[in-house]
């Protein structure tokens, strides 16, 4: 399983957001590359970069893809951008950039015909965002909240051609409470894609209990507020990972 950590931006500054409320927000710092750097230095696969201007307003700001650029030019990890990427011109736009993956979700919850134009030409290359609040869709940058479940999103989506999905329970985000881990369940065994986790971790233990009860389809989990605030670190994660893989072994 994979430890990915979160780079939320707004304003070109690395922040977290308590239950997805921008009214609730944690400056961390005005240089997102220094957070990059030490998150590749301990190891992480790959990093989870969100434009949080662009998920509310529906296209990426120009001080956050000047932060995402910053990124990329500085890191050798595989990097995933998301947020305001409403349109395929978009998302090739950030892909050129050197991102390795796109992540939509407003778009593809109001619009079917968009959303398998982006898994038609995107393959891999793009993934479903499924923000949700006591199991329903939230999209505009968690504004707004739908009344179709994250399940059946995650299955519609698979219909129509995704390969891959994260799923975030926005509840659970920025609290370091613990994931959903049965909403979580549901979303995944819907589906037979892949699954990223995100929301609630706080600790190793958190995601020990995430390895021990998730489906075998949820490869990876984003971490933000906890390695921000020193809780945890993406190293000791790592290790968490690896112990557990050794003993399933």
């Amino acid at each position: 399983m994979e430890i990915i950590p979160a780079i939320d931006l707004r304003g070109g500054r690395c922040v977290r957001l308590m239950q997805g409320d921008y009214e609730r927000e944690t400056v961390y710092g005005d240089d997102p590359v220094a957070f990059a750097l030490r998150w590749q230095a301990e190891g992480a696969p790959r990093l989870h970069v969100v434009d949080l201007d662009g998920a509310r307003q529906g296209l990426p700001s120009p001080e956050n893809l000047a932060a995402l650029r910053a990124i990329l030019s500085n890191v050798g990890i595989p990097v995933e951008f998301g947020g305001g990427v409403r349109s395929l011109e978009t998302a090739r736009a950030v892909l050129s950039m050197g991102a390795e993956r796109v992540v939509v979700g407003t778009r593809i919850a109001k619009d079917d015909r968009a959303a398998r134009a982006f898994f038609e030409e995107l393959g891999e290359r793009v993934v479903a965002g499924i923000d949700a609040r006591d199991g329903l869709v939230a999209v505009d940058g968690w504004q707004s909240t739908t009344r179709e479940q994250a399940t059946h999103f995650a299955a519609r989506m698979e219909a129509l051609g995704a390969r891959r999905l994260i799923y975030t329970d926005v509840v659970r985000d920025g609290t370091q409470q613990g994931p959903n881990l049965p909403a979580l369940e549901a979303v995944a065994k819907s589906v037979q894609i892949a699954v990223i986790a995100s929301g609630g971790i706080g600790c190793a233990q958190h995601v020990r209990e995430l390895i021990s009860s998730a489906p075998p389809n949820v490869e990876g989990v984003i971490v933000g507020r906890a390695l921000y605030t020193g809780k945890v670190t993406v190293s000791e994660l790592l290790a968490t990972v690896r112990t557990h893989s050794l003993r399933e072994g």
